[in-house]
């Protein structure tokens, strides 16, 4: 698949020596949801925001569909669509109004029809005619984003888009985004609601002290990291594991009273059969059994504190 996005060992030190970004190098597909992870702090906004052409790099490069952020800045800003985490918008215009001077500051001649369906899709239809004032946080939220595709944007950043958006909101713009993305469009987010990119990212990208530390399809990532447990309420607690064990991946918890089994789903032998048969000829018995394997959050706060 073809790369939108270009960065190659792109780096930003401020003037008070602070290294923000620290020789990072990502490609970034065409068409594809691509989830950018971190801290608070980690690189995130200062990164999206040196590809928008805000913030200067200081060594590096960025190519977007193969034009220069820095010598083709025009071009490359007309190909992207940014929506910020600041709720920034002119209070007294109407929706309809601020929408399609956004698209104006691009030099695109007026759109009506693609302004009405950028609406809809964002349930702003409604509220063409109403001024900004008015709007409610969320609805201020979607309209940040109507505004970051009037002009009809190739790549769309989220950042932090769903901030203070109530759950049927965030329902909604995922939807949007989906749509979006089978359109054709490439988008990035940055979210601290770590369940949303496990479920509508394609890859994860985690970022942390300005540096890219993993880069993977996120089937692949839960594959290769999510961890899968059995926990094993038993009737009787053990003071200690049996020798007879010893060659399971074992470890007791609360008191002795729960037995903990990890093992790896994929393996075609995970050795579930066997522990249980052996707990059986040994007389341990067990009054509930449950499963749990790792989710995105439980990988990504084990990678922060590898990295830390």
């Amino acid at each position: 698949m073809n790369s939108i996005i270009s960065i190659q060992n792109l780096s930003k030190v401020y003037d008070n020596g602070y290294k923000a970004l620290n020789q990072v190098s990502l490609q970034i597909r065409e068409a594809e949801i691509l989830a950018l992870l971190g801290p608070n702090g980690a690189g995130k906004t200062t990164l999206i925001s040196t590809i928008c052409g805000i913030v200067n790099p200081t060594s590096g490069s960025v190519l977007v569909a193969g034009y220069d952020i820095i010598r083709d800045y025009r071009k490359t800003r007309s190909l992207i669509g940014l929506v910020p985490q600041e709720l920034h918008t002119e209070a007294f215009e109407t929706v309809w109004a601020t929408v399609s001077f956004s698209r104006g500051l691009f030099g695109l001649p007026p759109n009506a029809a693609y302004i009405e369906r950028v609406l809809r899709d964002l349930s702003l239809w409604d509220k063409r005619d109403t001024k900004i004032m008015q709007l409610s946080g969320g609805m201020k939220r979607r309209l940040l984003i109507a505004k970051a595709l009037s002009h009809e944007p190739r790549v769309l950043f989220l950042d932090e888009p769903t901030a203070g958006v109530d759950v049927e909101l965030r329902k909604d713009m995922w939807q949007v985004v989906e749509r979006l993305r089978q359109s054709g469009v490439t988008i990035i987010l940055t979210t601290h609601y770590i369940e949303e990119a496990e479920e509508i990212a394609d890859r994860i990208a985690i970022i942390n002290g300005g540096e890219i530390k993993l880069v993977e399809n996120k089937d692949e990532l839960m594959r290769k990291l999510g961890k899968k447990q059995m926990t094993l309420d038993l009737k009787q607690p053990m003071a200690k594991l049996p020798e007879w064990l010893s060659e399971f991946s074992l470890s007791l918890q609360n008191d002795g009273t729960q037995l903990v089994y990890q093992y790896d789903a994929t393996h075609s032998h995970t050795g579930i059969a066997s522990l249980m048969q052996l707990l059986s000829d040994h007389g341990v018995q067990f009054k509930d059994l449950a499963t749990h394997q790792s989710s995105l959050e439980d990988i990504f706060v084990d990678l922060i504190k590898e990295a830390s």
